[in-house]
């Protein structure tokens, strides 16, 4: 008996059980509750594609669900996790007509990742929650592409309508978001203004090409982007961390200027900015990645960035092996490091 599909080296007998090494958590936790296990693999059914990961991108969000503080909650025991990572259709379901075995995708990452994780060797993903991977560009590269670029793109420029010209303040600009979005900044003809805690990262931010970095631990945002401004302020602010610290920043803005509120590192409730009229919005990637037109704009502008060389992602270290990723996720939760960390499959 066989399954309607089309397949490289995946066997079609439903009675043959096939298996993959994926990432699970069975308790809410550090990284020590991520284990590597043997699960079931199944074929994929209409509409959906099986993916051989070559590598996935880690992210803060995932931090946080694992410790049971993301916006929403692990299914336990036996929660997947992941929601990046790059590879090469391994077969497909009845259905399917956008990519056939053997195509480099990347996973586009508007998924519950406890259900869908991507961090194992293979996965089954419907097919709209995949992208083409850009001609010639590697795993790895493709691995820390995609979320953090689109959430850039989407929440500076689709959501908070950056122009050419007009100062940026990106808060948390050592993150693997927070540097694409210096690059999407630059792009576009903006000036990206960076904030960071301390002063160990200001000259990598510059390097990147912030064109003003601040450091929050000795300097004010609000004087120092209104300095850098002329007094103006800036047009858009793009920020990861939330908190009563939102309200301060909605103070380094222009008349009529936007601040875009994507992050949550500060837990606590986010107040607004009294300095009227400002625009606040606050932005999930997912709701503009799920719509195809989104995702095709925004492919389109990732794809484009990565062939010409103006978006190339800051990978902090690339681990080897699934084995790995306890420390990678230790890594992350350090704060130490620059970009995006990568765990090559």
């Amino acid at each position: 008996m066989t399954t309607d599909i089309t397949t490289g080296d995946i066997p079609t007998d439903t009675q043959t059980r096939q298996m993959t090494r994926a990432v699970l958590f069975h308790e809410l936790g550090g990284p020590e509750v991520l284990t590597v296990e043997e699960i079931p693999l199944p074929a994929p059914g209409p509409g959906e594609v099986l993916l051989r990961v070559e590598a996935i991108g880690l992210n803060r969000a995932e931090a946080l669900f694992r410790a049971g503080t993301y916006y929403y909650p692990a299914t336990l025991p036996g929660s997947r996790l992941g929601y990046e990572a790059a590879g090469v259709v391994e077969a497909v379901g009845a259905d399917v007509t956008a990519y056939a075995v053997g195509d480099p995708v990347m996973a586009a990452a508007n998924f519950d990742f406890g259900v869908h994780g991507v961090y194992a060797e293979r996965v089954v993903l419907p097919e709209e929650y995949l992208v083409r991977r850009p001609e010639g560009v590697d795993a790895v590269t493709a691995a820390a592409s995609w979320l953090t670029y689109s959430t850039a793109y989407g929440g500076m420029v689709e959501a908070g309508g950056l122009r050419p010209g007009d100062p940026v303040v990106i808060t948390g600009a050592s993150s693997g978001v927070g540097t694409a979005a210096i690059q999407v900044a630059l792009r576009i003809g903006a000036v990206p203004i960076a904030t960071t805690r301390g002063e160990g990262k200001r000259q990598r931010l510059l390097d990147l090409g912030a064109a003003r970095v601040i450091t929050t631990e000795s300097e004010s945002v609000v004087k120092e982007v209104r300095r850098f401004t002329g007094d103006r302020g800036a047009r858009l602010v793009f920020d990861a961390i939330g908190g009563p610290g939102f309200a301060e920043l909605g103070n380094a803005l222009e008349p009529g200027g936007t601040a875009v509120l994507y992050g949550w590192l500060d837990p606590r409730p986010a107040t607004i900015s009294l300095n009227w009229p400002l625009t606040v919005r606050g932005y999930a990637n997912g709701a503009v990645v799920r719509d195809e037109e989104g995702r095709r704009r925004i492919a389109g502008f990732i794809g484009s960035g990565l062939r010409d060389g103006s978006l190339a992602p800051v990978i902090a270290r690339t681990f080897e092996g699934l084995e790995r990723i306890t420390d990678a996720h230790r890594l992350m939760e350090s704060d130490t490091h620059i970009g995006k960390i990568v765990v090559r499959v």
